[in-house]
């Protein structure tokens, strides 16, 4: 009996792309899934602890692993991004770290002694519901202060 295996990264296309320094657009990535550390660690930066905001940033630095010819994605890198790529691999990081998102399609028999078999397919895309909004996201719309 085979377990399915976990897909723990993601490949991405940004919506505009990274410019670098040498003004080169980087626009396909990959992220993989976080870990607890991914999202303890961060939390006693002073970066953080002075902004809550920029825990965004710490967490997706951590977890994209490539944009481009880029493979060391730093916080600098995250911070030089355009605002819809930053929302776009927000959304994507929540997308791939809801814990929902592994068990939408399994089937298990009614039988309990037959095997549990699942049609999860990495390669799909995610069902995520596209109108949620972050704390973070609320917080900075204007009027709410």
């Amino acid at each position: 009996m085979s377990q399915p295996s976990l897909q723990t990264e993601f490949e991405f296309t940004l919506p505009r792309g990274y410019v670098d320094d040498e003004g080169t657009v980087h626009r396909d990535g990959r992220m993989r899934l976080a870990t607890a550390a991914d999202e303890i660690k961060p939390l006693n930066d002073p970066r953080v602890q002075e902004n809550a905001s920029y825990l965004t940033v710490l967490l997706l630095s951590r977890v994209t692993t490539q944009i481009g010819t880029v493979d060391e994605v730093s916080p600098d890198v995250v911070e030089s991004l355009f605002v819809p790529d930053l929302e776009y691999l927000q959304e994507l990081y929540e997308r791939i770290n809801d814990g929902r998102t592994d068990f939408e399609d399994v089937t298990v028999p009614d039988d309990e002694t037959a095997d549990s078999t699942s049609s999860i397919e990495p390669d799909e895309p995610l069902n995520v519901d596209q109108g949620e909004k972050t704390t973070a996201e609320e917080d900075s719309e204007p009027g709410n202060s």
